[in-house]
């Protein structure tokens, strides 16, 4: 519970957690409160005003409407993804890293052959040849995404195996499949979180990539699909702006939002970055701007910050030792 505390009260992780939760509550509750994203209610093209507050688009559609409703599929098949291929990746790692011999060789071979085929043009090919949907974007999305954090994960499993705790497991007499996941996997929640904001991320720029290039159901009503619909009637050259910056600026800020908490999470796990948030909070308590040099103090004025250089200097004593 201290990684989530922590979490918490990290700035970058309160600014990413707050913009993502707001996308959430509109994927969810959005599509109730606006108009029907997919009929026809006005003048094509008709630029942002009161009433349709961000314009129509070329059949006459409500911008607006489509943007809260697509929210809610590109959000769905991002975060399934992210979880399916962080399970999967977790999974794989764990038991080849645990196991080793014969297994590990099999899972590493398959892992390795996944990791050197190029990623998004071998999604391009399957989405192609699948049935068009959202389905089958998350199954080429999952089948695509998944190995690079089972090597990660499975490396970080060859170190903590040799640690006293899990040979204590061992000696106990506590089966393998517990060992790996109730010994093991807790001990790398910061690497899963980690590698799942990072899944996410990709499988939601994906998903609109795929879908743009018109790879999935164009009926549908997603972010991706009113980015296909504005490329194919044109839009940049009749500067019908509107039906293209609002997704766009979307698919940007949750991608914003997820990063920061990942940058959140690198900052808490790493006891480098961790050491130099230390060192800042004692320059800045001492009235001193944190630069590319390093700041030479006065004695004096240090004073005020004695307090706070006692209360860190335990911490980064622990992390230096």
């Amino acid at each position: 519970m201290s990684f989530f505390r922590q979490l918490l009260s990290n700035r970058k992780a309160n600014i990413g957690l707050t913009l993502l939760g707001v996308f959430v509550l509109i994927a969810t509750i959005g599509p109730y409160l606006v108009r029907d994203a997919s009929e026809f209610l006005t003048t094509p093209l008709s630029p942002p005003d009161s009433e349709f507050w961000l314009g129509s688009t070329s059949q006459g559609q409500d911008v607006f409407a489509q943007t809260i409703v697509g929210a809610r599929t590109s959000l769905l098949i991002g975060f399934l993804v992210g979880i399916v291929v962080v399970a999967i990746g977790a999974t794989v790692g764990i038991a080849a890293g645990f196991f080793g011999g014969w297994v590990d060789d099999v899972l590493s071979l398959l892992t390795n052959v996944f990791l050197i085929i190029p990623g998004l043009p071998l999604a391009v090919v399957l989405a192609a040849y699948l049935e068009a949907g959202p389905v089958s974007i998350a199954f080429v999305l999952i089948l695509t995404g998944w190995a690079w954090n089972a090597r990660v994960i499975r490396a970080q499993t060859l170190s903590l195996r040799r640690k006293d705790f899990v040979a204590a497991a061992i000696v106990a007499g506590e089966s393998r499949l517990r060992i790996m996941f109730f010994e093991i996997l807790p001990n790398m929640t910061s690497l899963i979180v980690s590698g799942f904001i990072g899944a996410t991320v990709y499988a939601i720029g994906a998903q609109v990539g795929l879908e743009f290039l018109a790879l999935g159901d164009v009926s549908k009503v997603t972010w991706g699909t009113n980015l296909y619909w504005a490329a194919n009637n044109q839009a940049l050259l009749t500067e019908s702006w509107w039906t293209i910056v609002p997704t766009g600026v979307c698919v940007a800020l949750v991608g914003f939002a997820l990063v920061m908490i990942n940058f959140a999470i690198d900052e808490i796990t790493n006891p480098r970055l961790r050491s130099e948030g230390g060192w800042k909070a004692v320059v800045r308590a001492a009235g001193v701007t944190p630069g590319f040099s390093t700041p030479v103090l006065r004695r004096g004025s240090l004073a005020d910050s004695n307090a706070l250089a006692d209360s860190s200097a335990p911490a980064l004593s622990k992390e230096a030792s």
